[in-house]
């Protein structure tokens, strides 16, 4: 395995089939992540976006009826393997979510609540994390004054930023975004993609958005999704300027979705 293993890729995913009780959600998706790029997923609403972002940290399995098959390798191996342990692969794949969800706990607390649990209790390393997590997510400025208020002061936007920081306090390799703007104004939206593209340079990210200016403006390559299905997938200027399937081009020119 390792001998065949491309550098470049993150994620290999190979025939993945996923179902809810007996609806069929994901239906024979192959592709593959790379190292250091923006991965855009788009898709009208109930397409599959959110569940195959899901799929490749596992969260999807806190669903009780869901069953999976196909593979998703992971730096070469198959993240449904029993060698795989759960909790180090959430560590190593961070996940922001649509709505900011800070911890109702200090902004201290909440971006060294994963240090923390993994053990470090040097107070310099701690403050260090603290650091770099905020300076990463561009927020120590706003916040370093007011580390020990309650997270919930932040405006939404700043909240997302928080968010994205505690990501990035357990040192991940991958970031899954889903739909991470959609709850914010224009100007928080764009702090957040000018920060998705400063971190694609030490992180892969995959984004879930609806919104196809938002895929145009900060991908590299763009998927998209349609009832299940991987319709099309490749570099995005090609995509949005030449796409291969109608159904991409209908869904691009806002024919519908």
């Amino acid at each position: 395995m390792s001998q065949l293993y491309d550098n470049k890729t993150v994620y290999d995913v190979r025939d993945l089939n996923l179902w809810y009780g007996n609806d069929q959600a994901l239906k024979n998706i192959n592709m593959k992540i790379n190292k250091n790029e923006v991965t855009a997923i788009i898709g009208p609403s109930g397409c599959g976006k959110s569940t195959f972002i899901k799929t490749l940290n596992r969260m999807i399995e806190n669903i009780p009826s869901v069953r999976t098959e196909g593979e998703i390798l992971y730096h070469g191996i198959n993240i449904f393997d029993k060698i795989m342990r759960v909790e180090e692969l959430r560590t190593r794949v961070g996940m922001v979510f649509q709505k900011p969800n800070p911890f109702p706990k200090s902004i201290y607390e909440n971006v060294l609540y994963g240090p923390k649990i993994h053990g470090v209790k040097d107070k310099a390393s701690l403050e260090e994390i603290l650091e770099t997590s905020l300076k990463s997510a561009a927020l120590w400025d706003e916040v370093k004054d007011r580390l020990h208020d309650n997270a919930y002061g932040l405006s939404g936007g700043q909240q997302q930023r928080l968010c994205i920081a505690r990501a990035l306090a357990v040192q991940p390799d991958v970031i899954l975004m889903d739909e991470p703007t959609s709850a914010l104004d224009p100007i928080a939206t764009a702090k957040i993609e000018e920060l998705i593209d400063s971190l694609k340079a030490d992180y892969s990210i995959s984004i879930v958005t609806h919104s196809m200016q938002q895929a145009g403006r900060i991908s590299d390559k763009t998927a998209f999704f349609l009832m299940g299905e991987l319709v099309e997938f490749g570099n995005t200027e090609v995509i949005f300027s030449n796409p291969r399937d109608k159904r991409t081009e209908d869904y691009i020119t806002g024919r519908f979705g």
